[in-house]
C-alpha cells in the first residue's frame, strides 16, 4: 500500500477511524492461533455505506481487504496473510439493533458479542442457543462466518440453524440482501447459506436477523464416569438414540482428567477411562426428571460406575468446571498444543477414540481428547515440545493421520473451529480435485479480483 491509498481511506472513514502505526499493526497482526501476520493498515468502519466505499476503493486498487470482529478464530481466518487492510467491525459495528417478539428474531450488527446478545434477549424470555467457548468476547459476524458451534449444539444446532438473513457488502461495494424474516423462503438461490462459514473470502456481514426460541424455565446437569472412553463413546450414540434429547453431552478422556486435577484439585475421578456431562431442559419439572432418569439408564447399561446429578445452580457449575478448564489444563503435557476439532458420526465415536490412541502410540506423542460428543465433535490435542522442531514435525504428521481417519469415518476437517491457513494443507483430503475446482468458482463470482481474505481454505 502506498501513502496515498492511506490518506484515501481516512477520507471515506475519517482521520481517527484509519490506522497504519506500528502500534495499531501489531494488535491487529495475530488471533488466537500465536501467529503473526501483518496488515499494513487497520479501518473502523461506522457503517454499512463506509464498508461498500472502503471494499470499491480496495477492489479498484488490488488490495487485500481483511473482515475482523474479536480476533478469537483458531485457523488464522482473520490474519492479513498477504498483507493490506483489516477491516475492524468490532468498534462501531456492534448494535442490538431489533430483538422482535412477535417474529421471535433479532438483527444485530456482526460486531455484537455472543453473550451480549444471550443476555439481552433472555430479559425479555426468549433464547439464543448458539454458545461457543468463546461467546464473551468473539463477536456474531464471527461466528457466522465461521459457523460456530458451542455445548448446546447437540440439542440445538449451531450457528447456520439460527441464521434467517443477512445483508452483506460485495468486493465491488454492491449491498446485498440475502433470506428474509419469514420462516419459509424458498425464492432463488440460498446465498445466505453459501456466506455462513465462508470465513469472510465472499462478502462483508454488516447485517444479520437470527431466530429466537423460548426460553426454557428449566434445566439440569449430571455427570456419568466411566472405565473406558468406549464405553463412554458407546453410551453417547445410545443415550441419543433413545428418544432424549440433552442440550449437551460433552466429554473428557483419562489424560484431560488427569491434567485437570493436577492444575485445579477439584477432586475427579483421576482412574477414570472418561467423564460424560450432560444437560437437560424443559418446560416442566416432570419433563426433566424423565430424561435425568433415561440418561442415567442408558450411562449404567453401557458400564458407567457413578452417575451424579447436579441438585442446584453450584452443584452444576462444579460438574461443569471440568469441561470448561480442560482445554487450558492439558498444557501440562507439552508447551506447544496442536488442537483440531474434527466431527464424525456419533456412531463412529468408539472407533474414531480407538485409532487416535493407536496414533498416539505411533508417534509417541501425548493425545488428550474432550469436547463435543453429543454431535460427534471431538477435539483432539496433540501436546508437543514447542521447542524441538523433530517434534512439532511429528505432531504434524499425527494430525494428518488423524484427519485422514475422521474423513475415513465420514467426517470432516473441522465442526466449528473453520479452515483458515491451518486446515487449508489438509482441504484434499475432504474434498476432491472437482469439489475444490467448484469452491473456486464461486470464490471467483463473488471476488474476482481475490481481494476479500485471500489465503484462506486454501482458494
Amino acid at each position: 500500500m502506498t501513502e496515498q491509498n492511506i490518506k484515501d481511506l481516512k477520507t471515506i472513514v475519517g482521520e481517527g477511524e484509519c490506522f497504519s502505526d506500528k502500534a495499531h499493526l501489531s494488535a491487529y497482526c495475530y488471533d488466537a492461533t500465536k501467529e503473526r501476520k501483518y496488515p499494513e493498515c487497520v479501518v473502523f468502519p461506522h457503517n454499512e455505506e463506509e464498508v461498500s466505499r472502503v471494499l470499491k476503493y480496495c477492489n479498484e486498487h488490488l488490495i487485500p481487504i481483511i473482515p475482523r470482529g474479536a480476533g478469537s478464530g483458531f485457523t488464522g481466518g482473520a490474519l492479513a496473510v498477504q498483507g493490506g487492510v483489516i477491516l475492524a467491525l468490532e468498534k462501531h459495528m456492534n448494535q442490538i439493533l431489533e430483538i422482535d417478539m412477535e417474529n421471535m428474531v433479532a438483527r444485530v450488527q456482526p460486531g455484537v458479542v455472543n453473550m451480549q446478545l444471550q443476555k439481552a434477549v433472555e430479559a425479555v424470555g426468549l433464547f439464543y442457543p448458539p454458545d461457543p467457548a468463546s461467546e464473551h468476547y468473539s463477536t456474531l459476524g464471527g461466528n457466522v462466518s465461521e459457523n460456530a458451534g458451542g455445548m448446546r449444539a447437540a440439542k440445538y444446532g449451531i450457528t447456520k440453524d439460527f441464521v434467517m438473513a443477512l445483508r452483506a457488502v460485495l468486493p465491488n461495494g454492491d449491498i446485498i440482501r440475502a433470506g428474509k424474516k419469514t420462516i419459509k423462503d424458498v425464492a432463488g438461490y440460498n446465498v445466505a447459506g453459501i456466506l455462513i462459514a465462508s470465513e469472510g473470502t465472499l462478502a462483508v456481514i454488516t447485517e444479520i436477523t437470527l431466530k429466537l426460541l423460548s426460553k426454557p424455565k428449566y434445566k439440569q446437569s449430571a455427570m456419568g464416569v466411566f472405565p473406558s472412553i468406549q464405553s463412554a463413546m458407546n453410551a453417547v450414540y445410545k443415550t441419543m438414540a433413545s428418544g432424549i434429547s440433552p442440550v449437551a453431552m460433552e466429554f473428557l478422556d483419562n489424560l484431560s482428567i488427569r491434567a485437570v486435577e493436577e492444575k485445579f484439585h477439584k477432586g475427579l475421578p483421576k482412574e477414570a477411562g472418561a467423564i460424560l456431562i450432560t444437560e437437560v431442559d424443559g418446560n416442566l419439572p416432570e419433563e426433566i426428571d424423565y430424561q435425568i432418569c433415561k440418561i442415567e439408564e442408558k450411562f449404567f447399561e453401557n458400564g458407567a460406575s457413578e452417575f451424579v446429578k447436579a441438585n442446584n445452580e453450584q452443584e452444576a457449575a462444579d460438574l461443569w468446571f471440568a469441561r470448561k478448564n480442560a482445554s487450558p489444563s492439558i498444557t501440562i503435557y507439552g508447551s506447544k498444543k496442536l488442537n483440531e476439532d474434527i466431527t464424525v458420526p456419533r456412531s463412529k465415536l468408539p472407533e474414531l477414540l480407538e485409532r487416535i490412541a493407536e496414533v498416539s502410540k505411533k508417534y509417541n506423542v501425548v493425545i488428550p481428547c474432550f469436547g463435543h460428543t453429543g454431535d460427534g465433535n471431538v477435539h483432539t490435542n496433540v501436546m508437543v515440545d514447542g521447542s524441538k522442531q523433530e517434534e512439532l514435525e511429528k505432531g504434524h504428521k499425527a494430525i494428518e493421520e488423524i484427519f485422514k481417519i475422521a474423513v475415513e469415518l465420514g467426517g470432516t476437517l473441522s465442526g466449528e473451529h473453520g479452515i483458515g491457513i491451518s486446515k487449508a494443507p489438509f482441504m484434499h483430503l475432504a474434498f476432491s480435485k472437482e469439489e475444490m475446482e467448484l469452491f473456486k468458482a464461486v470464490k471467483k463470482a463473488f471476488d474476482p479480483n481475490n481481494i476479500l481474505n485471500p489465503g484462506k481454505m486454501a482458494l
